[in-house]
């Protein structure tokens, strides 16, 4: 790597930023590596590194990046489990104002096809291990013209001979905090994967946010063993980060690994679902591995024995409202006093309830969850359309269903999904599958619009009793008037021996066929 590579970098042709006013992540790496010379940025493997030699790797993957064309704005597409490299290259995306994505490396070929054509990286960091066959059929089918490092090799064309000659000095370019730094790709529930764009502001605000939720301080120690293409995953990763604790990687929760390194590293903190819990109870009924320093959420008397109860906000009323959209989490459990199921927004963020013309609809009443605040995305990457429709009002329209609650907390009710029009009334079928599933006898539901000639549409529910009980249509539909506006309940009850699905979500175009169902608001007959 030349000098060359630095002049590039540092004589950046963009408006420089209001940096008097603004933090990003670069600037939290570069404060550690001068305020926390000691401490331990990241521990992967063979590596330990303090936040000067972290801080050191990421310089030099920055000017190797910048010598290699990339710019503000351009991709870096990440292709594999958890590693240091990972956080390296989000945190060198954010020193030349380029775009890290770290996408799901447990994805089908085509699903992998899809990210790289529809991403369109200029940098695309890989694994072979488990992975490898499969993504350089990627890469061939696909015609990708990126730059693919193996992020897990030695030698030509991996990650680590890409840096090796770079400069380890700041590359020095001013970045805006608005400006996107990560993509991560929501779930499909529209068809496909859609990468939303989240700024360093973003990142910074919920980051430090869920630091003071979760007790995550400088002494924190996370270990990253669950999927860091998630953003439930990531949140704690960034807020160690930010509160200059030490993250551990770990590709994968095998449960005799992260035994070990809870014990060698002293972890204080991790993600860890269930069935790995019950892996390790059976690994550790000898008490072989003191697993104490670890503060989690309490389960079976086993593991709850063996660890720390975490007693943060967060560990004694964990989650609330959030999606991918909104940097993870916009309403929280853990701030009390709330009546809502799904906890109170966060102080930075703003929430309303917003009818299907986009106006606010008063406390209780039912509505589309509309977000504001510094942690809401950028918008979609290359998806204009949808941008339009999703940031309408200037509001986010999560495409979620919810209600505020008389004290400003959240109930969450379900997603949008299709609207139904009885008269003048908007109906959501999210709404009253909910109050019909929690009728003692029922098992599954439904609803569809059937067309009526003076209402628009009637509300139809396709019902499936569960094994052994009985009830009628009118107890049924009174059930619902007990509970949900009248305008909302049934007029009609069919009762079904299952409803039909695709994959999880219901097929309802099945079921208007069945019963009648159409006339849908802006759908036609």
């Amino acid at each position: 790597m030349t000098a060359t590579h630095s002049t590039h970098l540092t004589h950046s042709t963009h408006i420089r930023p209001d940096v008097m006013h603004q933090v990003t992540l670069a600037d939290v790496l570069r404060d550690h590596t001068r305020n926390r010379p000691g401490s331990l940025g990241a521990v992967c493997g063979e590596y330990r590194l303090d936040f000067p030699a972290l801080d050191a790797r990421v310089n030099q993957l920055s000017h190797a990046l910048a010598g290699a064309g990339v710019g503000e704005g351009d991709r870096l597409l990440w292709l594999g489990q958890n590693c240091h490299r990972l956080i390296e290259g989000l945190l060198a995306a954010a020193k030349v104002g380029a775009v890290f994505c770290p996408a799901n490396w447990r994805q089908s070929a085509d699903e992998f096809a899809f990210v790289v054509n529809d991403a369109d990286p200029s940098v695309v960091f890989w694994q072979e291990a488990e992975i490898g066959e499969t993504l350089r059929q990627v890469r061939q089918d696909t015609g990708s013209k990126a730059l693919w490092l193996q992020h897990d090799g030695e030698g030509d064309g991996s990650y680590e001979a890409f840096i090796s000659t770079a400069p380890t000095i700041d590359p020095g370019v001013a970045i805006d905090e608005a400006t996107a730094v990560l993509m991560m790709y929501t779930a499909a529930f529209t068809g496909s994967p859609n990468g939303a764009l989240l700024s360093h502001r973003a990142l910074v605000v919920q980051g430090s946010f869920m630091a003071q939720i979760q007790g995550v301080g400088a002494d924190y120690v996370y270990l990253n063993c669950g999927p860091l293409f998630h953003v439930a995953t990531f949140m704690t990763t960034l807020a160690t980060f930010l509160s200059g604790g030490t993250n551990v990687f770990t590709p994968r929760a095998d449960a005799e690994e992260l035994c070990r390194l809870i014990v060698e590293e002293g972890c204080t903190g991790g993600f860890i679902m269930g069935p790995t819990m019950d892996q390790i109870i059976e690994l550790n009924v000898d008490g072989r591995y003191n697993l104490k320093t670890l503060r989690a959420f309490p389960g079976k008397p086993e593991w709850t024995a063996m660890i720390t109860v975490d007693t943060s906000g967060w560990g004694q009323k964990p989650a609330g409202y959030g999606q991918t959209e909104v940097m993870g989490m916009a309403t929280l459990n853990a701030l009390q006093p709330s009546i809502g199921s799904s906890g109170r927004p966060a102080p930075f963020v703003r929430i309303a309830m917003l009818s299907p013309d986009g106006e606010e609809l008063p406390a209780g009443e039912t509505g589309e969850i509309g977000v504001r605040g510094p942690t809401v995305m950028n918008g979609y990457f290359n998806r204009p359309e949808l941008n339009t429709v999703r940031q309408a009002g200037g509001w986010h329209h999560t495409n979620d269903l919810g209600r505020i609650e008389a004290d400003g907390s959240l109930t969450f009710v379900g997603p949008k999904g299709r609207l139904i029009k009885s008269a003048a009334e908007n109906i959501y079928p999210a709404e009253v599958e909910a109050c019909l599933k929690s009728h003692p006898a029922v098992a599954d539901a439904a609803i569809i619009g059937v067309p009526d000639p003076k209402w628009d549409q009637n509300v139809t529910a396709i019902v499936v009793l569960a094994e052994g009980q009985t009830a009628t249509a009118d107890e049924i539909i009174n059930h619902c008037r007990e509970r949900i506006a009248s305008y909302k309940k049934p007029k009609a009850v069919e009762f079904v021996d299952a409803i039909p699905r695709q994959g999880f979500a219901v097929d309802y175009d099945a079921l208007d066929d069945r019963f009648g169902g159409g006339g849908y608001p802006g759908a036609g007959a």
